[in-house]
């Protein structure tokens, strides 16, 4: 992700939508329907262009519990939530 910590905290919970979560650290559960997701992010180094720096974050999902449908349409919000664009 190309964001930092703080802006990551700040779009999570829209991504989320109406599913609970629970944050431990930099780490979360997700409970979706009859399964879970557990999100787990690191800070990296920034990536560098020229005199550009643009802030990492690394980011793994673990589903539990959800089949293909219920993954692609949870993955489907979250994607279009933290989608950022430029001009």
């Amino acid at each position: 992700m190309g964001c930092t910590e703080a802006e990551w905290l700040g779009w999570l919970p829209a991504a989320l939508g109406q599913n609970p979560w629970q944050r431990d650290g930099t780490s979360l559960k997700v409970s979706i329907g009859p399964g879970s997701l557990r999100i787990h992010w690191e800070t990296a180094p920034p990536r560098v262009l020229g005199l550009a720096r643009i802030p990492r974050l690394l980011v793994r999902f673990a589903f539990s519990g959800l089949d293909v449908g219920r993954r692609y349409t949870f993955m489907k919000r979250f994607d279009l939530y933290m989608q950022r664009g430029g001009g």
